[in-house]
């Protein structure tokens, strides 16, 4: 009951289980989901067991409102609490205005926006119990909601329209709940992230992938390592950090 859990979204693969490790390495209980993968899900539940780390992963399609509240019941359950909610679930999709079909509009929004409201609501009445709790430190958040975003949820892509509205869904999102639960103690953030290398990014070819690098005055991609570690800090920061959205993005935008 004492030690924190943080609850993590899309965590079988890339940003997801870079944090999942990020956080048990800092003393978190990990539980979390993916839709699909329930083979990388076992690998990843074999590492979390290796470090001595509590864990629940579950597999359930985050777009159907039960799922996450069933997700966060049963992270109760085991654990006790919850402190960190970490909405990383998403997909991407490069394709015209034009091109795009309801389906696959409707696909994108609840992957990447739907999703997150799903399971801030579900998760919001466990974080306000923290408020009781004594062994939260002054100044410090008695819960936090993470939300990963996207710098082309703050700018726009080209042929990106859907991604780009379900990502500055999320950015509103996030702003208008840091102001409705700052009052209650709980930071609301998100990380605008741009280019990681992640499997979301790896449709593009080796030329494509040189030339993006270029544009970041970075000159790389990020490392889903390095995405986990920022939400690592921000997860520990001040209660009154809240209601922004920070670019994660080598200096791109």
């Amino acid at each position: 009951m004492s030690q924190k859990t943080v609850l993590i979204t899309g965590i079988s693969r890339g940003i997801g289980r870079a944090c999942a490790l990020a956080f048990a390495k800092a003393g978190y209980a990990v539980a979390g989901c993916c839709h699909t993968r329930s083979d990388l899900l076992d690998s990843l539940s074999k590492e979390l067991s290796a470090l001595g780390t509590p864990h629940l992963l579950l597999q359930g399609e985050l777009q159907n409102s039960a799922f996450p509240s069933a997700l966060t019941e049963q992270t109760i359950k085991r654990f006790g609490r919850l402190d960190v909610l970490i909405n990383n679930a998403g997909v991407s999709m490069i394709r015209m205005l034009t091109d795009t079909d309801d389906s696959q509009w409707e696909h994108i929004l609840s992957s990447n926006l739907s999703s997150a409201f799903y399971c801030s609501r579900a998760a919001v009445p466990y974080l306000l119990k923290n408020r009781d709790r004594t062994d939260i430190a002054p100044h410090k958040p008695c819960g936090v909601i993470l939300n990963v975003s996207s710098v082309w949820g703050c700018s726009g892509a080209s042929c990106e329209a859907a991604y780009s509205a379900s990502k500055a869904g999320l950015n509103g999102l996030t702003e208008a709940l840091a102001k409705e639960l700052a009052p209650s103690n709980i930071s609301v953030n998100a990380l605008a992230c741009g280019v990681i290398d992640t499997d979301m990014n790896r449709c593009f070819s080796e030329e494509e992938r040189a030339a993006l690098a270029e544009e970041i005055p970075s000159g790389r991609f990020a490392t889903p390592e390095e995405v986990a570690d920022a939400l690592l800090l921000l997860a520990q920061m001040p209660a009154y950090l809240t209601g922004q959205i920070i670019r994660f993005d080598g200096g791109f935008l």
